[in-house]
């Protein structure tokens, strides 16, 4: 037997449970894992909330995107894979087939990537996410080269944070946006180079200082709403505006005609990424090679057991965190 979150209806983080289930055996192309650390991700609030991109099989509904640890069974046609072998999970599978909140869980071959050297369980889970997200919007689709700059808002995230590292470690410059001050000098210290608070100073004023009245070459967006037709403008003529978030429910307004002449403006989706396999194989090689050069390294926010889930999807939700949400399984 092995024990797992699941939950039966739509709602806050109150809703999810922990069972005790038989211990799934991996079948064609599939592989258990031995879970250690589990990566939380604001997805799988809004998976468990009913407002994902896709709705949860209720009720009995499995969770979770992230996980790291031990291979301990490997199903036929499941190769490179052995037993022992340190593993971290890649999301690209849906939640309404696969879940990783559970002491043991029972994955895709092509979902998991081996840990490199060094890199511990609660390293493995909070990488995968944020990081391929973050290659996708600044390699795969922005484009960035060294020397462009990169507009980063809700830097404090995880994918933020992690959009300011792949920034640096592409030698790029990483402008890093937050709603106040407070948060201010540990984004600094976190690699980005210059901070501006959205509540408290000029967006496109201060972008237009920094970049010689440019505009930055790409802007990474989280939030959307009313906030659009102001961070358009902050875009250099020839830059890119991608948008892979929606923090803010409230409808985006069109931009303004004259803000997209020369600018492209798109929508950025995670699978665009992850059911490519080309682009995955890039992202995973990009990935693996920043965690063993130490450039790329998540921030962690903090860590719960596995038994509390329900606090830890709280705090997940309380946007106070600066950087990764982690559960942690004792065995």
């Amino acid at each position: 037997m092995t024990r797992a979150v699941f939950f039966d209806e739509l709602g806050g983080p109150e809703v999810l449970r922990l069972e005790e289930v038989p211990l799934g055996e991996p079948g064609k192309g599939e592989v258990r894992i031995r879970v250690d650390a589990i990566g939380l991700n604001r997805a799988e609030a809004n998976f468990r909330a009913g407002t994902y991109v896709y709705q949860p099989n209720l009720p009995g509904s499995q969770i979770g995107y992230e996980a790291a640890g031990v291979v301990e069974a490997v199903g036929e046609g499941a190769d490179g894979f052995a037993l022992g072998d340190a593993v971290s999970a890649v999301p690209t599978f849906l939640m309404t087939e696969y879940g990783t909140y559970a002491e043991s869980a029972v994955l895709p071959a092509h979902a998991l990537v081996h840990r490199p050297n060094g890199v511990d369980a609660v390293t493995g889970a909070a990488t995968w996410m944020a990081y391929t997200t973050a290659y996708g919007l600044l390699v795969e689709f922005g484009g960035v080269k060294p020397g462009d700059t990169v507009l980063i808002n809700a830097a404090s995230s995880s994918v933020g944070l992690a959009s300011i590292q792949v920034a640096n470690h592409i030698g790029a410059i990483p402008i890093a946006t937050t709603r106040t001050s407070t948060k201010k000098q540990r984004l600094l210290d976190a690699g980005a180079a210059h901070v501006i608070a959205a509540e408290e100073e000029d967006l496109v004023k201060e972008i237009h200082a920094l970049t010689g009245g440019q505009g930055v070459k790409l802007a990474i967006d989280a939030i959307m709403g009313p906030a659009v037709n102001t961070l358009v403008q902050a875009v250099a003529p020839d830059g890119t505006l991608l948008f892979y978030g929606w923090l803010d429910p409230t409808p985006a307004p069109m931009p303004l005609a004259p803000d997209f002449l020369g600018r492209n403006i798109r929508t950025y989706a995670f699978t665009e990424l992850t059911l490519d396999s080309e682009r995955l194989r890039r992202a995973k090689h990009f990935i693996n090679a920043g965690l063993r050069a130490g450039s790329l390294s998540p921030v962690i926010d903090r860590s719960f057991d596995l038994t509390d889930v329900v606090a830890a999807h709280r705090h997940l939700e309380s946007n106070t965190q600066f950087g990764k949400v982690i559960l942690t399984v004792q065995h």
